[in-house]
């Protein structure tokens, strides 16, 4: 017992002297901590991860740029094995405003400096020529913004931390992710789209083949895929409309069960203008209309099948169905709605 309770102290200990020869600006200490870090992540427990976790988060101003998106991820590593995200992730979100806003400033030098293709920043070679050209403050936050998305989308898979989340930041994060994509042609879809979704979003759906429509809330939803079998569970599982029912299995991977299973789509999403709304989106697709967001359900055109599951396999969705619409306002409401295209 006492050299398990050895090894469950390694990891904090090894923190504890990563967090002073930081301090100290001592860089061989610092490595050599960090190496035991990692090794000592490898057996912590739920109390180890539990402590160091927001250390290292308050840590990050003062660790070296290049270093500093590790010790992120690690900080999301923690989160993921149950450390609370509510003390780290404004740490978090503070840096990846200014790597976003430095990785913008490297697609611009890029771009004055002849062009090109952009370095991959997950290949883990690295030409030095990139740093001379663009310097190395830019360089670095271009490398590193996938350990910052893989950090931050750790956070954000925890509803308190989305609702918590000040939406000026989340704003001005969503503005700088895709000012980058645009420049770069790199999608960081994961940050997007985490950054996209909603929690405790009512959602007024209207099924036009049958003439009835549903006030619903939605929580989690990472893209329309989820929100497609969960709405085919609720109407056409919940014995509203006629058509296919996903499985239970189908149901719980959209939920928080684990893994994929095969399902085919019971409708075809429209807003209230007939454009069509496509599965690869996200729920803030569906527009809003007089306060709420509006999505019309047409028969599908054709098949079409997907795996069912959840975009972040960490994040709980939930689709909720609050109350079936009366007749007059659910014929109100349809009349404004244009056919799909």
């Amino acid at each position: 017992m006492i050299f398990a309770s050895q090894q469950q102290g390694r990891f904090v200990q090894a923190v504890g002297r990563f967090e002073s020869a930081v301090r100290e600006q001592e860089p061989d200490r610092a490595e050599h901590a960090f190496q035991e870090m990692g090794r000592g992540y490898q057996d912590a427990g739920p109390q180890e991860v539990a402590q160091a976790a927001p250390r290292l988060a308050a840590l990050l101003p003062e660790v070296p740029p290049g270093p500093r998106g590790t010790i992120a991820v690690l900080v999301g590593a923690c989160v993921e094995s149950g450390a609370d995200p509510g003390p780290c992730a404004p740490h978090i979100f503070v840096e990846l405003a200014e790597t976003l806003a430095a990785a913008g400033e490297f697609a611009e030098r890029w771009e004055e400096t002849g062009g090109g293709d952009f370095p991959d920043p997950e290949s883990g070679e690295v030409d030095p020529g990139v740093f001379e050209r663009v310097g190395p403050e830019a360089a670095l936050a271009w490398l590193t913004l996938p350990q910052w998305e893989m950090a931050s989308v750790a956070m954000l898979s925890h509803p308190a931390v989305r609702i918590a989340l000040d939406g000026s930041l989340r704003a001005r994060l969503l503005r700088g992710v895709r000012a980058v994509a645009e420049a770069s042609g790199h999608e960081f879809k994961c940050l997007t789209y985490a950054l996209l979704v909603l929690d405790d979003e009512p959602l007024v759906v209207l099924h036009r083949p049958s003439g009835t429509g549903y006030r619903l809330r939605m929580s989690g939803i990472g893209d329309n895929f989820q929100l497609h079998t969960l709405l085919a569970d609720l109407l056409v599982g919940g014995g509203h409309v006629p058509g296919r029912a996903p499985s239970p299995q189908e149901v719980a991977v959209c939920r928080d069960a684990p893994g994929q299973v095969h399902t085919v789509g019971s409708f075809n999403l429209v807003t209230p203008g007939g454009e069509w709304v496509w599965n690869e989106g996200t729920p803030t697709d569906i527009p809003v209309v007089d306060g709420v967001r509006l999505l019309v359900l047409d028969p599908p055109p054709y098949e079409r099948g997907w795996p069912a599951g959840r975009f972040f396999p960490n994040m709980t969705g939930d689709l909720v169905l609050e109350r079936v619409l009366a007749e007059e306002e659910t014929r109100r409401l349809l009349a404004g709605c244009a056919p799909a295209k």
